[in-house]
């Protein structure tokens, strides 16, 4: 009798209750495989970040003693010598307190751009280089501004130097108050009446008065120019010209615009006036065309008039008072008196008065 035998149930054929509980499994261990591979790889990098940080801090503090012992605390860096040069008014007392530097003091542990600053802030320091020399030195080199004018809101001032409301201003129009004042200051033009802004060392003139002026001194010093017309006086007060007087005390008369041009013109006539040797009174260059202009009196008339002339010089002539007697008396029966002189009176003739 033949066996019938069974056929072997196919592991895929199982039920879903099984291949659901057989697939559940198998997420269960591939989450926690990966879960344990995302904890050991994020505490790796814990590590090595946590490694890092304590390589820097310590590299940092080993370099900070390092510095500190070989540099900051090393006695063969402390300043001994500190170099000033400057080509104005300032003094060395000044500079260094201006700066705060003292010697004995740590050269590295100074801050050259702080020192800078602080100079750059005076008001007639134009530019300021500082630099550290090792071991122990710093070396300052202050260029000061140059004074170009003084100006004041006044409309007529005696004596700038002691005038609290004149101020010194340079080219750039940064105004300063100098506290030791040089004989060649006094020579400078005055800018008068330049009332439209509050004037205060340190600052900058704003108004647009004050910058013409300003461009009219800085142009005016060409060659011909500045040994012809000297500059002494300009006026802003009116608001709408420049009255500008110079050492001879000609009145000029210019414009805001086109002062280079307005020049120019004026050096015509300057050099016209010198031809015809005649002096300049007023000139007004506003005007383009057919330009007003009065000629004075020349230098040596007007000196010639102040001196007072000679004395007109007389000549006197003798003739007699009384004219002497013609009587017929002889001489025979009277005797012969002794003559007496006759007395004469003087009288002035006019001489020609000598040219």
């Amino acid at each position: 009798m033949r066996r019938v035998q069974k056929p072997v149930r196919n592991q895929r054929m199982s039920n879903w209750r099984q291949r659901r509980r057989q697939h559940l499994l198998d997420v269960k261990v591939r989450s926690r495989s990966a879960t344990q591979q995302r904890n050991r790889r994020a505490l790796v990098w814990i590590s090595k970040l946590v490694l890092l940080i304590a390589l820097v801090i310590g590299l940092y503090l080993g370099g900070r003693e390092a510095a500190r012992r070989l540099f900051f605390d090393n006695p063969d860096y402390q300043l001994t010598t500190i170099e000033t040069q400057t080509d104005g008014t300032l003094q060395r007392e000044q500079i260094l307190k201006v700066a705060d530097l003292h010697e004995g003091e740590n050269i590295f542990a100074i801050n050259l751009g702080r020192v800078h600053d602080r100079l750059q802030e005076l008001p007639q320091v134009d530019e300021v280089q500082v630099v550290r020399k090792l071991p122990g030195e710093i070396d300052i080199q202050v260029i000061e501004r140059k004074p170009l004018a003084w100006i004041t809101s006044e409309k007529q001032i005696v004596d700038p130097f002691a005038s609290e409301h004149a101020f010194l201003v340079d080219g750039r129009g940064v105004l300063m108050k100098e506290k030791q004042l040089l004989p060649e200051y006094l020579g400078l033009p005055l800018i008068l009446g330049c009332s439209s802004e509050s004037l205060e060392a340190g600052k900058i003139v704003e108004s647009f008065e004050a910058k013409a002026a300003l461009d009219l001194l800085r142009m005016s010093t060409r060659s011909f120019m500045q040994t012809r017309f000297q500059i002494r006086e300009i006026d802003v007060s009116k608001g709408y010209c420049l009255v500008v007087t110079d050492k001879t005390h000609t009145r000029v008369t210019f414009g805001f615009d086109d002062i280079d041009t307005q020049l120019r013109r004026l050096e015509q006539f300057l050099v016209y006036a010198d031809d015809t040797k005649q002096e300049i009174a007023t000139a007004n260059l506003l005007v383009q065309r057919n330009i007003p202009v009065t000629f004075g009196k020349p230098a040596a008339e007007v000196i010639n008039d102040t001196i007072e002339p000679p004395p007109t010089l007389r000549t006197l002539k003798a003739t007699p008072a009384h004219a002497p007697s013609q009587s017929g008396t002889s001489s025979a029966t009277k005797p012969r008196a002794t003559p007496t002189p006759s007395i004469r009176r003087a009288i002035p003739v006019e001489q020609k008065k000598k040219i």
